[in-house]
């Protein structure tokens, strides 16, 4: 049995790379018609065997059995929670269905078919209290034997792809938010954006995580003492979090909260500390997996967020690139470079670096910054913000890219060429902006559920202040949407949305004829010379820091910097793999940097 279910494993975890959606039509009538056999089957025995079982409702009944058995009562609620086991896979994927979908199928489906099963097997073991080990087969119709047995492996199947689906789509998002190392993730669906595979979670859910733990546990019951207490932490921790999320974010009646609060948790830590009873015997496996997971992505983070602290405190001035830019010793290179940064503010120290070891800048400059925001989805129009570094021969610009945490990147060719054409739009933009200094346009705006006025001062620059400009299309109907960001930072820098059209601009009065004949023969200079340098061709620059621990750090500072850190960032996708950068077009900036 245990090679059979590694062979079965092997084969589910082979499968993956193909994507969920190729067999994915066959889940919903694998488990319907699980549900609705193991629910006959339960009808069947009731009638046939004991009805009177249903006397169980009566919670008279769980009071007498904990005073008959005492302490082995208390131990037994390890066995009574693995009895509904295995339902918490239909909230593996509850980020791809609506929460009525989910009340629905839970309401009308699993829990009735659920009841009807065991008290089928509760009447049946009145009559046959000796086979309690095989409850499950000998309760079946031998007629049935065949079809249940297929039925329950093909379910089985589908509980666990919905588990390892889960867990793509849980590291993907641990990923965006720099909480995990960097891993490929794909996208095995073009009409599914959930639908995600990650080779190597795959390859250590497969290996670590299933066949060495099947291997070595070699029985059911370790396999289920680990399932078991792996549930059990996931039900109260979800009820942790969701009392926060009633008093944080739903600003619920306290009282109603504490009554929640003490009902699920009373609940759940007995059944904790049942299945911690049985930990040596099987328990502590989740235990160590997920110990080892979450080492990993507090080392990752602390880094990752200390590096981030180590560029912000070293950030260039816009001055300082202005002035490093005007020397007569940088010379201008044809093309287009994109430099890649994490900073949202200012210039990172990577730059001055490469200036002074290669006096040599693109024609066109642009530093780009990558950014996952917490929502599932960004809207094209919005993706890009930009703003000017410096102008005339020596033209640089900031640029943050934008992406849902559900949005796939393209590939680097289309994504310059995105940039690329948004970029001509900014400027154009800008500089129909900058003909009246001082003038006051007002934009409807649909943020917040109004639709106020914002009237904005236009400035003959890409600074303004600390609100943005945003294009969202409603109901066929371009509008300006004005999103206030109130940062109070030391360097207040605003980013611009390209607007979608020069003639819906220029209709608003605020250009006059020749002004508008001049605006359009200096748009057109401005767009051919980015068209110029974009066919001359794209050059991605990637600093590529070496993140080391201070010569005075602690000795476990120094060990976990200078050498777990190390081997996770060797040994885990670079950023031009995650960013699907050619080779022939990259240039790597080693820096290193002390925190």
């Amino acid at each position: 049995m245990v090679w059979m279910t590694v062979a079965i494993l092997v084969l589910l975890f082979g499968v993956q790379r193909f994507g969920a959606d190729k067999v994915g039509y066959l889940f919903a009538p694998v488990v319907l018609l699980w549900l609705l056999l193991i629910g006959g089957v339960g009808v069947y025995n009731l009638v046939r065997h004991d009805v009177g079982v249903l006397r169980a409702f009566n919670p008279r009944h769980v009071v007498d059995y904990f005073r008959r058995n005492g302490g082995d009562a208390w131990v037994s609620l390890g066995g009574v929670l693995l009895c509904f086991t295995g339902t918490e896979a239909l909230f593996a994927d509850l980020g791809y269905f609506s929460v009525r979908s989910i009340q629905l199928s839970f309401a009308c489906g699993l829990v009735p078919a659920v009841l009807l099963a065991y008290m089928g097997q509760a009447a049946f073991l009145r009559r046959h209290p000796g086979q309690v080990a095989e409850t499950f087969y000998r309760s079946t119709p031998e007629v049935l034997f065949w079809p249940t047995l297929v039925l329950a492996l093909a379910t089985s199947v589908v509980g666990s792809q919905a588990m390892i689906s889960c867990a793509f789509a849980t590291i993907s998002h641990s990923q965006a938010m720099g909480c995990f190392p960097r891993v490929k993730v794909l996208h095995t669906s073009r009409h599914y954006h959930g639908q995600l595979y990650i080779p190597e979670v795959n390859l250590m859910l497969a290996l670590v995580a299933c066949v060495v733990t099947v291997a070595a546990g070699g029985a059911t019951a370790v396999i289920a003492e680990a399932h078991g207490i792996c549930v059990v932490l996931v039900m109260l921790i979800t009820t942790l979090l969701l009392t926060l999320v009633m008093l944080l974010v739903w600003r619920a009646n306290a009282a109603w909260v504490a009554l929640f609060f003490a009902v699920f948790a009373a609940a759940e830590s007995a059944y904790l500390s049942s299945v911690l009873y049985r930990f040596a015997h099987g328990g502590y496996i989740p235990a160590a997996i997920s110990a080892g997971l979450m080492a990993v992505m507090v080392l990752w983070h602390y880094v990752h967020v200390r590096r981030y602290e180590h560029e912000l405190e070293r950030t260039v001035s816009h001055d300082a690139v202005r002035e490093l830019l005007a020397r007569r010793d940088v010379a201008r290179v044809p093309g287009i470079g994109l430099l890649y940064t994490e900073l949202v503010q200012g210039i990172p120290p990577v730059f001055p670096h490469l200036v002074d070891k290669i006096p040599s800048v693109h024609a066109l400059l642009l530093f780009v910054s990558v950014k996952h925001l917490p929502v599932p989805h960004v809207d094209p129009a919005e993706r890009f913000l930009f703003r000017q570094v410096t102008g005339g021969a020596s033209r640089a610009f900031r640029c943050v890219a934008r992406y849902g945490y559900r949005d796939p990147l393209e590939e680097a060719r289309d994504f310059a060429a995105s940039l690329v054409e948004r970029l001509q739009c900014y400027v154009r933009d800008v500089n129909l902006y900058g003909l009246q200094p001082g003038a006051k346009v007002s934009y409807p705006t649909s943020r917040c559920g109004s639709q106020r006025s914002v009237n904005m001062m236009m400035r003959p620059s890409a600074s303004y202040c600390t609100e943005s400009l945003a294009m969202s299309t409603s109901s066929g109907r371009r509008m300006m949407t004005h999103s206030a960001s109130c940062n109070t930072t030391t360097e207040q820098e605003e980013m611009l949305t390209p607007a979608e059209s020069f003639s819906e601009l220029s209709r608003m009065g605020s250009v006059g004829g020749m002004q508008q004949l001049s605006l359009s023969l200096g748009l057109e200079e401005e767009q051919r010379f980015i068209e110029r340098e974009m066919h001359k061709g794209v050059v991605y620059i990637l600093g590529e820091a070496e993140v080391v621990a201070r010569p005075h750090s602690s000795l476990l500072k120094k060990l976990m910097v200078n050498y777990a850190y190390a081997f996770l960032r060797n040994n885990c996708r670079q950023g031009e793999k995650m960013l699907a950068i050619p080779k022939s077009q990259l240039l790597k900036v080693g820096i290193t940097y002390e925190i």
